[in-house]
């Protein structure tokens, strides 16, 4: 029996190396392909479209919210991958009635890291997992050379419309934000706070408004709205898997934030 602790702390014990893995978590589905576990994965979210492939050839169980205990019981999983944010607390005891659950805490590039050191661990994979913290790792460095040039811009960043919320404090995405050298205009706040665009003139202008491709699908018209607000802001569309997804898509985070920086 081996004793493994998840990012909770919780303690987990496993007779030996899952060979049927759940997960319940886009970012981490896409890490454990990355780290060559995919044949091992036996059921997903319906969110999980990294990479692309997966929904024709794996089962999905439902959301990240809602899944179906049944379904999920009948893929026999040796181990369900969790997240503390993105997959509701009160259904842990069910899946836990099923399988042991791994649950990630995720609020900076550190906690990434940890989990993939982690995933290492529990799957007998460290090797591929060194390889893909040593790239992050080396994409950092190599980005906070390329930004420490750049002036820091005053922004807000959008997920949700009706009712409208951003990204604040003790988030993973304000913590992407700081390292785009992006002043979080709503740090003062925590989490995902619910605001009101006239609230906006009182912020002065803005450098940036982000409008993120995810969890709402931000349109032309929406950035609009925010400009009557905002009128000497630029209001720019980002892509929000850079900003939030925290497994293996980091390897590509930095290239990504280059480019941004450099079309502004």
């Amino acid at each position: 029996m081996k004793t493994f602790q998840d990012q909770l702390n919780r303690t987990i014990h496993l007779k030996s190396t899952p060979k049927r893995i759940l997960s319940l978590v886009p970012s981490q589905t896409e890490l454990l392909c990355d780290l060559g576990l995919e044949d091992a994965i036996v059921g997903i979210t319906k969110f999980c479209v990294h990479p692309i492939h997966l929904k024709d050839t794996k089962p999905s169980v439902g959301g990240t919210k809602q899944v179906n205990l049944n379904k999920i019981k009948a893929l026999l999983p040796d181990i369900i991958l969790c997240n503390k944010e993105e997959n509701a607390l009160d259904m842990i005891s069910g899946l836990e009635a099923i399988a042991p659950v791994h649950i990630s805490d995720i609020y900076c590039l550190e906690d990434s890291l940890n989990l993939i050191t982690a995933y290492g661990d529990l799957f007998s994979c460290q090797e591929r997992a060194v390889e893909i913290s040593d790239e992050i790792r080396f994409n950092l460095k190599d980005f906070q050379k390329y930004i420490a040039e750049k002036s820091v811009l005053r922004v807000a960043y959008f997920i949700w419309r009706n009712p409208w919320m951003v990204a604040a404090n003790n988030t993973f995405i304000n913590h992407l934000l700081k390292l785009n050298r992006f002043e979080n205009t709503y740090a003062h706040l925590e989490r995902y706070p619910e605001v009101e665009l006239k609230d906006l003139e009182s912020q002065g202008n803005l450098d940036l408004v982000l409008l993120s491709s995810e969890p709402f699908p931000f349109k032309d018209k929406h950035a609009l709205e925010i400009k009557k607000h905002q009128k000497e802001s630029k209001i720019v569309f980002v892509d929000g898997e850079y900003f939030s997804w925290y497994g293996s898509r980091l390897m590509k985070a930095f290239r990504y934030f280059k480019s941004l920086r450099s079309h502004l």
